[in-house]
């Protein structure tokens, strides 16, 4: 394990220049404080957990010290919003501290939200509030636990610099981790910009970086779209299994490497909801629950015309034929692993759909619908789970064909069944009341709930002593808290 002076840099996004990004330091915090850490994010960088309690970490993560090795960076890109094109955006209110390798050999990003004014704030502040940070750090954290690809967060810092959002908050940040910070609105800058030499050194920056393997494809550009088609159509695939909405599925918030990031008004589901709007900012509802699948689409389509430079237009067009078809063998597979089946029948799409259909009509809790299915015999579940749906003649009927499903399946323990089931749906998720209690806790200066939250989230799957507050269905109120984006 190593001391927080013992990391060790390789600044490669920023030897890209000038045109890329600009140097800005961070803005300091008032008295920083801790509020949480991440061991588990720690041990990316080698890093020994004990040293998040020493006063050099929470300086450290709050602008008031830098390794000499950091070189901070404040990233310039574009990006389609809401569906208009933005011609430039960039880290606002985030910098990218520099690259850190660990013993594996693995390259994180040190990305600090949170630090202050840089040339891309436009009328913003630059800072991040206590609550946006906590929720961030918890979602990073709650996503990688639940096996969903996700950046990841080190840690949160607090502080009593006043900040003002729709009321005067206190400021923090959050160290963000991930192998890359690019995003698809990255190449959409250059493109738009027809700043070609830099659009194809950005490429072969992503290509050498991220995607070595494809260089050994006759077309290795073709080969890292695919790949990225791919990485995000699984992505997605869990969101959808999962109940995750993400919230501002706009380009700038899209990872070149297919992981989950940039976290804002997100929300779990609670009631199964398809038509589920988790963003207050979102009148139309374009990146509602059931639109993320074809904006995932839609979004990579942006980024193919922004690759047009590199990849003939029929190839894109053929790779982003792959995006649906991958997409629903990867829901399809996942959706059959929470129903306990570990074969496939061609009409098991007919049982998902059937199902979800019943539990949007009933207000059925998504979460705790797949776990309790688990919980016994496939008969003594549904008829346990059958007083939870309005239409209970519907239910008997799929819940018929379930039984029946199953028995084909093939023949296994009860307690075979419930370890299977177990493994894959989780007890714990990050519901948005829990995150409000947290937060509210936070505010008042007691960071203990959100400590004790982080921890239970770590382990989703697995039954903890003492936590059955945490697995419970939210209250009334927890069900309808608008976030938006100034979160």
């Amino acid at each position: 394990m190593k001391a927080l002076d013992e990391l060790t840099f390789d600044n490669r996004f920023a030897r890209l220049g000038d045109a890329f990004s600009t140097h800005v330091l961070p803005d300091p915090l008032d008295e920083p404080r801790l509020v949480v850490a991440s061991d588990a994010a720690m041990a990316l960088l080698d890093l020994d957990p004990a040293v998040a309690q020493t006063p050099v970490f929470a300086e450290l993560f709050s602008g008031h010290k830098l390794w000499e090795a950091a070189e901070p960076r404040a990233m310039v890109y574009s990006g389609h919003q809401f569906g208009g094109y933005s011609p430039q955006l960039g880290d606002g209110r985030g910098l990218l501290l520099g690259e850190v390798y660990n013993a594996a050999g693995e390259h994180w990003d040190l990305h600090l939200k949170g630090a202050g004014m840089t040339p891309y704030s436009r009328m913003g502040d630059g800072r991040a509030v206590l609550r946006s940070s906590i929720r961030e750090f918890l979602a990073s954290e709650a996503l990688h636990a639940l096996g969903i690809p996700s950046s990841r967060a080190l840690c949160v810092i607090g502080s009593s610099t006043p900040v003002w959002r729709e009321k005067q908050e206190r400021g923090a940040m959050v160290l963000r981790l991930a192998p890359s910070h690019i995003r698809f609105g990255h190449f959409e800058y250059f493109y738009y910009t027809k700043k070609h030499e830099q659009q194809a050194e950005l490429a072969e920056h992503v290509l050498n970086l991220h995607y070595p393997e494809c260089r050994e494809q006759p077309e290795p550009y073709l080969a890292m779209f695919r790949e990225i088609v791919e990485r995000n159509a699984e992505m997605i695939a869990k969101w959808q299994a999962y109940g995750f909405c993400h919230g501002v599925m706009n380009t700038d918030n899209m990872s070149i490497l297919g992981i989950t990031f940039d976290f804002g008004p997100f929300a779990f589901l609670d009631d199964f909801d398809a038509h589920f709007i988790c963003n207050h900012s979102d009148h139309e509802g374009r990146y509602s629950f059931s639109n993320q699948v074809p904006i995932g689409q839609w979004n990579l389509s942006a980024l193919a015309q922004a690759l047009t430079p590199f990849i003939s237009v029929d190839a894109l067009k053929e790779a982003l034929g792959l995006y649906l078809p991958l997409y629903q063998t990867h829901y399809l597979d996942l959706m059959r692993r929470r129903l306990g089946l570990t074969t496939a029948e061609e009409d098991d799409h007919k049982l998902v759909e059937r199902l979800l259909a019943l539990m949007q009509n009933s207000g059925v809790d998504y979460t705790l619908f797949f776990r309790r299915l688990g919980d016994e015999s496939a008969a003594l579940a549904v008829a346990r789970l059958r007083d939870d749906f309005v239409d209970m003649a519907g239910f008997d009927t799929w819940a018929d064909l379930y039984k029946a499903r199953v028995a084909r399946d093939g023949a296994y323990s009860e307690e075979q069944r419930r370890a299977r089931m177990h493994a894959v749906n989780p007890l714990y998720i990050l519901r948005n009341y829990l995150a409000q209690n947290a937060i509210a806790a936070a505010e008042a200066g007691d960071y203990s709930e959100v400590q004790r939250l982080h921890e239970v989230l770590t382990k989703p799957f697995e039954e903890q002593a003492g936590m059955e507050q945490y697995a419970q269905r939210p209250p009334d109120w927890g069900k309808h808290l608008e976030i938006s984006c100034s979160s």
